[in-house]
């Protein structure tokens, strides 16, 4: 890898009042609200998001394939799949018009053609909390670089804006979304029973986030493994970000993957 691995130390030592209660640490003296995000497009060397927009993108998202009943992408989102382009192009309008969640599609770099959809949602300037959600992502998208990518476009955004803390949540019982969260480096912060309901079933939902502290580790790692020489010649990868991760931690060399 062309990157020296360094690990970020959080601050951790204890903290107590006047009186010897235990208490926070104190925010960094510069740090102040961020902004909202704007509708800006983000751009990466093999997706670009931007706003989505329903006459631009619902063609391209729109398949049969991608739209079948029993894909399991729709199973954990509150809405769809969807049985005709007119029918998606106006869930596309309704969402394209809110500001949170703020909804970007996801196009291939290479074709132009939108592939997938994610968006900003709970944005909490004051509290410095946003959140990544209503990801839904095409067959050409899902498990490929560019979906990866896609993330950490995200992820940085946030982060360069100045947000504390960065949210991923999901159905309990979504173990594929669960998976990529980890993968990401995303924390398990715990289970809300009967959170929220929908399509007439319970959901318990699961938390995870990634923290300002923990940022400089999951982006280094990230941008390690999007770096093209952890890529062979038929695209797959040589080093998964766990094993990144492990290098970057000291904790031995880690094994090359298929």
């Amino acid at each position: 890898m062309s990157r020296r691995a360094a690990v970020f130390q959080g601050n951790t030592v204890p903290r107590t009042n006047e009186f010897g209660q235990p208490i926070g640490q104190p925010l960094p003296q510069d740090w102040v609200a961020p902004p909202p995000p704007a509708f800006r497009d983000l751009q990466g060397a093999r997706v670009r998001l931007e706003r989505l927009d329903a006459k631009t993108h619902a063609a391209d998202l729109f398949s049969p394939a991608d739209m079948a009943a029993d894909n399991p992408s729709w199973t954990y989102l509150p809405y769809g799949p969807f049985d005709s382009l007119e029918a998606y192009r106006g869930w596309v309008e309704g969402a394209a018009a809110q500001t949170d969640p703020q909804f970007f599609a996801i196009l291939c770099q290479a074709s132009g053609q939108a592939v997938g959809v994610c968006s900003f949602l709970r944005i909490d300037p004051a509290a410095g909390s946003i959140e990544i959600g209503h990801i839904w992502m095409s067959s050409s998208l899902q498990r490929t670089a560019m979906a990866t990518e896609a993330m950490y476009l995200m992820m940085r955004a946030a982060f360069d804006l100045g947000y504390r803390r960065y949210e991923w949540k999901c159905d309990a019982l979504n173990a594929p979304s669960q998976r990529a969260a980890q993968r990401l480096g995303f924390t398990y912060e715990g289970t809300f029973r009967q959170a929220a309901h929908y399509k007439g079933r319970n959901r318990d939902t699961a938390w995870y986030a990634i923290t300002d502290q923990d940022w400089p580790i999951c982006k280094q790692a990230l941008e390690i493994w999007l770096e093209p020489e952890n890529f062979d010649k038929a695209g797959h990868q040589r080093m998964s970000l766990d094993a990144i991760r492990k290098t970057m931690a000291g904790s031995g060399q880690p094994e090359q993957e298929e």
